[in-house]
Formats: structure tokens, sequence, C-alpha cells
């Protein structure tokens, strides 16, 4: 008899959730911040250097990034993010921000106001001002100036007369922002533009408290001037090593284009879960809409910014949470397939799948903790969302799906609806105790993956001395964020041309490395140099670009001590996720399992280089992260392999010859290799998605998941298990006998003889 009140249950259950999600989302969506990429802004990251190269303690650090976070005050900017990094380095982040140049020349001013004589001999600082004193105003001639408040007119006059002495023409009291060792009003006072600021005569001592500053002031450089004098001189000196800026219409394209490219790979991912398994692949569908609410709303409770590579980890990871809903589908059908009733095929079934998805999310999780530690900003912001996504898709399969589908198991009204499960009457058995579900057919046992593991290795060998001799030749095509300099990317309202962006460069006297024509209309012009642009020369590029095209460019430079330093870390975390991934899988499986999941890894990571090497794809920041994630997402296939084959193992006992161990493999493989394909297909219809319909930033990111994903799937079914099996097999020789699996002996109060 059906219990209706479970299903009734489920039903408001159902109409609960949504109500609640219904009424919430768009409030949660209007509170996440958005990051500099998706609404444009500026970033910029800061050496902090003290006198002579001394090192800098860290207060006066603490206070410098305070008085940056004051001068950010002035800009306007809604929730800037300043943060102290390595301890002798400052980020700041302005997304939003509407005058990318003004907030440049604000920050990197050092604001040291000194008043000198024609001699450059310092008569007063800005330790002379009072603090927070500084006004913009207008003359008598109305004319922008700042008054300035000093802590003594007694000083000023003592100043001012002695000034007055010298005479004319040396009756000059000269105004400087930020002197420099070096600098001279001599050489300067002939200028049309001078260092200075002004050098007004004094002809009469002065005993006032509010001098006025006087220039060519305009009335926001004026308000500029005063506001930086307000907030304070910076203490040390600042470096820029690393800085980026996003236009505002490149960010609302490229946020536009991954939402789209987002709806199409989830919606794909929906109805290949419904077709392929029916009433489960609904259940999952529900969970999969409440993994995503979850996720925006711990975003949201995190205070967190989204980025551009933070929207793709969330599509990403819809795609790899199916994944633990197909390991428990794909077992419930084994179980269905040996004709249990659907309850006991649905307990079991949850209950051996639980720690495969266990295991499967902590390996995943690990190289999300180490790409996380070593990113930068946008790759932590990756990171942060990937690890988000680990851990609700695990709670969401593992307890939501579950809750759900008990429901309707417990209700009784699936039991004579066994097709609902998607599995055919022709492949379920009559029941027998005696018949295990490891013991099925498969659609795979026409294939002998172990005998034809020598072809495995040689097409890989093949593969990978080729990917290596053009690795040698050609080396990769490095983006600036591993060889410094500077790129910039303009959108234009018409088609573009190389020889129309070289032109445009030569209208301000620069010459780019190298250009490169995109979009769809040929509408995006990327063009490289070898150099670090300075200040004003990004300055000058930003200005007559928007003028031009009404676009403001994206323009990154990085030092050469970043790209370095880069690289060093991409090094350390993949070493270190290897590391995390050996020991783990050694603790709860075994060493030789832990050796050819890694030496599957290398040969993914490998793979995705040698491919971008020969199609000379661009490697930033972005392919690293890509890279990483490529390990989280192969190490997870592999272990539900090697979950499989101790499953089987620990059923055989003992291993006596190597034809058991080979079938064991080939056994496991044929098992698992339906659940392989569904769920690399889940993903693969995300990425792809994401290639054809997201942001041309994420493109290349995009390409490098495709290609592991495919190499990935590839390691762990025909390299992973093969090599285990060989290092299985020597062990084999060497004793004679493998036990796999020793029965527990039970206690007993009789006394043992």
């Amino acid at each position: 008899m059906v219990k209706r009140s479970r299903i009734v249950t489920f039903i408001l259950l159902i109409v609960l959730i949504g109500g609640a999600m219904g009424m919430t989302t768009q409030t949660i969506l209007g509170n996440i911040k958005l990051g500099l990429d998706l609404q444009g802004g500026f970033e910029v990251l800061y050496q902090v250097k003290g006198e002579d190269g001394e090192e800098v303690p860290p207060d006066v650090v603490s206070d410098t990034a305070q008085a940056l976070d004051r001068r950010v005050n002035v800009l306007g900017v809604s929730e800037p993010v300043i943060q102290v990094e390595n301890g002798n380095r400052i980020r700041v982040q302005l997304a939003g921000v509407e005058d990318q140049n003004q907030a440049r020349e604000i920050l990197s001013t050092e604001a040291n106001l000194t008043f000198r004589d024609v001699n450059d001999n310092e008569m007063l600082s800005g330790s002379d001002l009072v603090e927070g004193g500084s006004t913009q105003t207008f003359n008598e001639e109305n004319q922008p100036i700042v008054r300035l408040e000093l802590q003594s007119g007694q000083k000023f006059a003592e100043v001012t007369q002695e000034v007055l002495e010298m005479g004319p023409p040396n009756n000059k009291l000269v105004i400087w922002l930020d002197y420099e060792e070096g600098d001279s009003y001599a050489e300067e006072a002939g200028k049309e533009e001078p260092k200075f600021i002004s050098a007004p005569n004094v002809s009469e001592v002065i005993s006032t408290t509010t001098p006025v500053i006087e220039g060519s002031f305009t009335p926001q450089e004026a308000q500029d001037l005063a506001d930086l004098l307000n907030a304070g001189a910076l203490p040390v000196e600042l470096e820029e090593v690393y800085s980026t800026s996003v236009g505002a219409s490149f960010g609302l394209m490229a946020m536009d284009q991954t939402i789209l490219a987002g709806i199409i790979g989830i919606s794909l991912i929906f109805l290949f879960m419904i077709a392929f398994y029916r009433f489960p692949g609904l259940i999952g569908v529900l969970t999969l809409s409440v993994y995503i609410y979850l996720i925006l709303l711990i975003f949201d409770w995190m205070n967190g910014v989204l980025t551009l590579p933070g929207i793709a980890a969330l599509i990403l990871g819809v795609g790899m949470a199916i994944d633990a809903n197909i390991i428990t589908y794909e077992r419930i059908k084994e179980e269905l397939k040996v004709g249990k009733p659907v309850r006991q095929a649905y307990e079991e079934g949850s209950k051996s799948s639980l720690w495969t998805i266990f295991d499967a999310n902590i390996t995943t999780l690990l190289a999300g903790i180490v790409l996380f530690y070593f990113g930068t900003s946008s790759v932590k912001g990756f990171a942060t969302m990937l690890l988000i996504s680990i851990i609700v898709s695990f709670v969401t399969a593992v307890f939501g799906t579950r809750l759900f589908m008990s429901l309707w198991v417990r209700s009784k009204f699936l039991d004579n609806k066994k097709g609902w499960f998607g599995v055919k009457a022709s492949e379920i058995n009559d029941y027998n105790e005696e018949v295990d579900s490891l013991d099925l057919p498969t659609r795979f046992d026409r294939f002998d993956f172990v005998r034809s593991r020598n072809k495995f290795f040689a097409l890989s060998g093949v593969l990978i001395v080729a990917g290596l001799a053009v690795l040698i030749i050609f080396r990769l095509n490095l983006g600036i964020d591993f060889t410094s300099g500077t790129r910039m990317d303009v959108l234009a309202d018409t088609s573009l041309t190389e020889e129309t962006v070289e032109e445009d460069l030569a209208e301000i006297g620069l010459e780019a490395s190298s250009i490169v024509i995109s979009g769809e209309n040929q509408e995006t012009g990327v063009a490289r140099f070898t150099e670090s642009l300075d200040q004003e020369e990004i300055a000058e590029l930003k200005t007559y670009f928007q003028d031009k095209y009404g676009s403001d460019p994206n323009i990154s430079t990085v030092d050469p001590i970043i790209g370095k330093e880069l690289a060093q870390n991409a090094i350390y975390a993949v070493a270190i996720a290897s590391l995390g991934i050996i020991l783990y899988v050694s603790i709860r499986f075994e060493l030789y399992m832990a050796l050819a999941s890694v030496i599957a890894l290398v040969h993914d990571a490998f793979f995705i280089i040698a491919v971008f090497s020969i199609l000379r794809l661009e490697v930033d920041i972005t392919f690293i992260a890509a890279v990483l994630t490529i390990i989280g997402y192969s190490i997870n296939d592999t272990i539900v392999t090697f979950d499989r084959i101790r499953e089987n193992l620990r059923k055989l006992k003992l291993v006596e010859s190597k034809e058991q161990l080979a079938k064991v493999v080939n056994q496991s493989l044929r098992q698992t290799l339906g659940r392989s394909v569904n769920t690399v297909l889940t993903v693969v219809l995300v990425v792809v998605a994401m290639i054809f319909f997201g942001a041309t930033s994420i493109l290349n990111f995009s390409i490098a998941l495709l290609i592991g994903l495919i190499a990935g799937t590839y390691s762990s079914v025909f390299i992973a298990t093969q090599f285990w099996y060989v290092l299985k097999k020597r062990e084999l020789k060497k004793k004679g006998s493998l036990v796999t699996y020793k029965e527990k002996k039970e206690w007993s109060d009789e006394p043992v003889v």
C-alpha cells in the first residue's frame, strides 16, 4: 500500500524550499559584490620599499595600507579591498572606479609636501600641516586654489622672512609635491610643465596659519591635492609590481556571456540527467537547484566578491556536483539489475557509494586548498568558489538527494516502477542472494583493458615524446603573467585590423611586440608590450582609446619579479597537491594506488601543457588554475575506479595468479566505465558551453579544462589502473599470493586452548 503521507511531505518540502528560494534569491543576488573584472575597475600590487632598500617593519606597512585606504575613500569607491601580502606588499582592488587614471595617480603619489627656497633647501614639510586642514576653494579671480592650515604661524613667518632676505629674483618660496633627490628648481623653472606646483614671490613677512597654494589647477585637481594632503603622506616608497584595469564595457560583456554559457551548460546537464536516470535524475535536478542557491547564499554570508573565474567555478561545480548523484544512481541501478526490491536496492546502493563519494571529494578538496594558498587574487576567488562548491555538493548529494529519494522509496510508490530508475526490463535478473551486483554483465565486457595495456602505454609514450619535442622546439606561449610586460585589450564599436591598432599606438609613440584581433566581428584588439609601461604611458593609452572608441581598454602590467614568483608558486602548487594526494590515497587505499594516481596526474598535466604548446595558446595564471582543477577532477575519477577494484579484491580475499588480478582490474573498469563516461560528459557539456558562449578572457582556461577532462578520463582508465596492475603483478610474483581481505575474529568468552 502506498504511503501517501511521505509523498505529501516531499511536495511540502519542495514548496517550502522553492518558496524560500524564490523570495530571497533576488536579495542575495543584489547583495553579492561583483569583482572588478565584472563591473570594471582597477587593481594594483605595490612593493613597499624603505630607504636604501632597508626592510620595512610590519607596523609601517600597516600604516601605509591605512594611508592608501584614506586615499581610496577620497575616490568614493564603495567597499574597496586593501590587503597586506607577504609582509611587504599591498594589494589594492577598486571595483567600479570610474576614472582609473585618477585612481592610479592618487594612489601612487607619495603626497610629501615641502616648501623650499630656490636652492632646494627644505623650509617646511607636510609635518608642519594640521591634519585634515587642507581645503579646496577659490581666490578673488575665481581660480581654484588649495588653502592649507599650518600648526605654527610663527614658523611660517620665520620662513618667509628668510626667503625675503634672499632678495629678487631669489625671493621665491617653491612648493613641491614628492620632491626627489636630484630635482632642481633651477632646471625646472624654464619648463612649460615643471615638477614643482608653484613658486610664488615673497614680498613681505607672512605670519598666517592659513596660506594658500595657487597654480593652474582645475577644480578637480585642486580638490584632489587637498584630499591627498589630508589623507597624509605615505611613509615609504611604493613600487608598482603588478596592475590590471578592466573597462566597464568589458566587464559587463564578460558577465553576460559567462552567465549565458552557464545557463546553457546547466540546462544541458539537467536534460541529460532526466533523460538518462529518469526519476532519480529529476530528484538530482531539484537538489542541484538547491545546491546553486546555497552556494550563492554562503557566498553572500561570507561577504565574498564574485569574479569571472568565480562564476566559472560555480558553473564547473554544477558539473562536478552531479558526479555524486551519478555514483549513487549507478549503484542503485546495479542492485536493481540483480533483482533486489526497490527499497533494498536504494539502501544498499546509497550505502556502498557513500565512501566513494567522500574519498573523491576529499582529493578534489586538497587541490582546491593548494590552489587557494598559492593563487593570486582572481585565482583565490576561483579556488574559494570551488571549495564551497565541493563542500555544498557533498551535503546536497549525500543528504539532500537521499532525503528526497527516501521519501519516495519508503512510500512504496516506486516498488513496481524499476523502469523509472532508467533500468530496462531486459536487464533485470531474478533475485538470487548468491548473485552479487559485482557479478553482473556490463556493456563493456568485450573489452580486455589489461591485455591492451602496452598499447595504451605506447600511445601515451609517443604522445609524451612528441609533446616534449614540440615543447623544446616551440616552448610555451607564456602570457605577461609569467614573462612580465604589458597587455592591452581594446573593445571597438567597429571591426579592427592589426594595421589599425598599430597606427593607433604609433599616434602616442608606442610600438607593440604583437597584435592579435579577435571577436565575432573582429572588434577586440590585443596588444602585447615586452616592457612594462609606466603610469604616464598607461594613462595616455587609456585616454586615447577611450576618446576614439568610447570604451576603456583593459591594461595589465607585470613586473619580472612577479612573473618569476608565479612560475615558482605554480610548481610548488602542483608538487604539494601531488604529495597530498599520495599521502591521502596511501592511507585510505594503498601506496601503489597512490603512485599510480600521481603518474596519471603527471600524464594529464603534461598533456595539457603539450597541447597548449602545439596550438600556441597563451599560458596565463588561469592556466595554472585549470591544471590544478584537472588534477583534482582526474583523481576523483581514478579514486572511483580504485574503490571498485578494492571492493572486488575484498570479495576475492586471496589473489594467487596474475589472471585473477587481471580479471579484477578488467571487471572493475567495465563496471565503472559507464559512470566515468556519464560524469565527464556532464562536465564537458558545461565546459563546451563556456568555450562557445563564455567570455574570451576565460577561453584558454576553458580549453585547458576540456583537454584535461578528456586526458583525465583516459588516464584513469588506461594509465592509472594499468600501472597499478603492473606494480601488483610484480608484488604477486615476489610473494606468491596476495591477501586482499582478512575476516575479523569474533569475540568469544570461551577459554582459548
